[in-house]
C-alpha cells in the first residue's frame, strides 16, 4: 500500500496521529484476574473514536451531519493476556476506504514492555439517519478529504 502525503506550506508531511492509551480497570477483569475479552471490543471503539477525533471528523461531528457509521464486522486475535493495572496502547490504521466503507486494523500492545497483546480488524459503512447507505465523496466531499489525507 502506497502512503499518501499531505502538502503543508509547500512541504510534505504525514498526518500525525497519537495512538490511543487505556489503563486497565479492576472491573474489566474476570475471575482469573485477566481482562475479559468483551472489553477489547470497547477499547477498539474508543480507539476508533479517538482516531476520528484526531482527524477532525469525530462521531459527534458526523452525527450532527446526520451520518452514522455502523460496525459491519470485527475480529480479534488474542495473543497474550492483559491484566488489571496495566496500560495498553492501541495503534489504529485505516487500511481501506472507498467513500461507502472503511476498514481498520488495530495493534494492542503493553505500554511498558511493548509486547503485542492482540491484533484486530473492523469494517464499517456510512449511512444517513434513515439507514440508507451513503457515499461520503458524493454527500460530504470535505470529509472524504480527511480520509485520504490519513490513508
Amino acid at each position: 500500500m502506497e502512503k499518501q502525503e499531505v502538502t503543508v506550506n509547500g512541504t510534505y508531511e504525514q498526518p500525525k496521529v497519537k495512538p490511543y492509551e487505556h489503563h486497565t480497570r479492576y472491573y474489566e477483569t474476570d475471575q482469573m484476574g485477566v481482562i475479559h475479552q468483551t472489553n477489547y471490543m470497547k477499547w477498539l471503539e474508543d480507539a476508533r473514536m479517538d482516531l476520528l477525533n484526531q482527524l477532525g471528523m469525530g462521531y459527534k461531528q458526523m452525527e450532527q451531519l446526520q451520518i452514522i457509521c455502523p460496525l459491519l464486522s470485527e475480529s480479534i486475535n488474542y495473543i497474550s493476556m492483559v491484566r488489571f493495572d496495566e496500560t495498553v496502547v492501541i495503534e489504529t490504521k485505516l487500511v481501506q476506504y472507498d467513500g461507502k466503507k472503511m476498514a481498520l486494523e488495530y495493534t494492542i500492545y503493553d505500554k511498558e514492555t511493548q509486547d503485542v497483546k492482540a491484533t484486530a480488524k473492523s469494517t464499517h459503512c456510512f449511512m444517513n439517519r434513515s439507514g440508507i447507505s451513503i457515499s461520503l465523496n458524493r454527500v460530504y466531499p470535505e470529509l472524504e478529504t480527511k480520509f485520504f489525507e490519513f490513508k
